[in-house]
């Protein structure tokens, strides 16, 4: 599910000089190229579990079906889950928010509030798991600030309420349109992600990049207070750029 990039290395010839015994067929040299292959990290998911049943899960779930993956949707209302499923093409499960948990990966795709209330209540369910918090917490009564503390982030206070969890920061500054195709204006997504695990934070990565996107590590997940702070300005700006939420977060010449 990664990407290869093939280069070709050719030998070169032997320079120590040749014998004048030498025959030949001896000194006929191996031209032949040798292909060395790199490849980026593998995503070991199978199914990713994306709790939530709007915008995000919809637009989540279609790059990882895209990218091979099976899809769990679980989600309050159990019944908007298997609509949005029914919706989508790939292999889909769905079930209440309180059904056993099928993935490894698990997408908290809700709002702040609910996210942290839900991250607290499965408690021992996500013990072991890598959480991906999307969120921007953002006030909506006001538009015009972030909820959370000084000095700490969305991602970090849902750590702190499922410490058991490897809790990684990402998908926070894509839209969920945007997420659909995978790209913007023709270049693919810049999937930015912060953690502390850094095991966790490179399968989050590799699902993006398995996704079509570029997963890009954004460092330890106390730069989840910057990345939040960019998912919120990018909200903001859309009454300047038209209310199209359709444009996108991009780290250009590297």
């Amino acid at each position: 599910m990664g990407l290869f990039d093939l280069f070709r290395r050719t030998r070169s010839a032997d320079p120590a000089p040749r014998s004048a015994a030498t025959t030949a067929s001896e000194t006929t040299q191996d031209t032949t190229p040798e292909t060395t292959q790199t490849t980026t990290p593998r995503s070991t998911m199978s199914t990713l579990t994306i709790i939530g049943a709007g915008n995000m899960t919809r637009g989540i779930a279609t790059r990882a079906l895209a990218a091979g993956h099976t899809v769990q949707i679980l989600a309050r209302d159990a019944e908007a889950a298997a609509a949005l499923a029914a919706e989508l093409s790939g292999d889909v499960t769905t079930g209440p928010v309180d059904a056993p948990i099928a993935g490894d990966v698990v997408v908290l795709a809700l709002p702040y509030g609910a996210a942290l209330e839900v991250a607290g209540q499965l408690g021992q369910a996500l013990a072991g798991k890598v959480v991906v918090d999307i969120t921007n917490p953002v006030d909506f009564a006001t538009f015009d600030t972030l909820v959370v503390p000084a000095g700490t982030s969305a991602a970090e206070e849902i750590a702190k309420a499922a410490p058991e969890a490897k809790v990684v920061k990402g998908f926070n500054t894509t839209f969920a349109g945007t997420l659909v195709s995978g790209e913007v204006a023709g270049q693919p997504l810049d999937v930015l992600v912060a953690g502390d695990d850094d095991a966790a934070k490179a399968e989050v990565i590799a699902l993006a990049d398995s996704a079509g996107m570029r997963g890009v590590d954004a460092g330890p997940l106390r730069r989840a207070q910057q990345l939040e702070a960019v998912g919120f300005l990018h909200m903001t700006l859309q009454g300047t750029l038209g209310n199209t939420w359709s444009t996108g977060v991009k780290v250009l010449g590297a």
